[in-house]
């Protein structure tokens, strides 16, 4: 079994979050008021599929910019 660490808030720990929170408003959103809120959802999935296939990821280059360190480059 695979276990992240969670000692601290890493760059790829911060992206897997913002994607996570994103799906989940996104589909409370489509719920309540209207179902074009799931082209968002699209979208961050999209992304996510991006970045395992060829490692971009535009909200992790956002965080890095901001200051955010990754864990995986150690």
């Amino acid at each position: 079994m695979y276990i992240a660490q969670t000692d601290s808030w890493y760059l790829e720990r911060i992206t897997v979050l913002i994607a996570g929170m994103i799906i989940l408003l996104t589909v409370i959103f489509a719920w309540v008021h209207s179902p074009y809120w799931l082209i968002l959802t699209l979208i961050v999935g999209v992304n996510e599929i991006m970045f395992a296939l060829i490692g971009i990821c535009l909200t992790s280059n956002v965080l890095y910019l901001l200051g955010a360190k990754p864990r995986l480059n150690k």
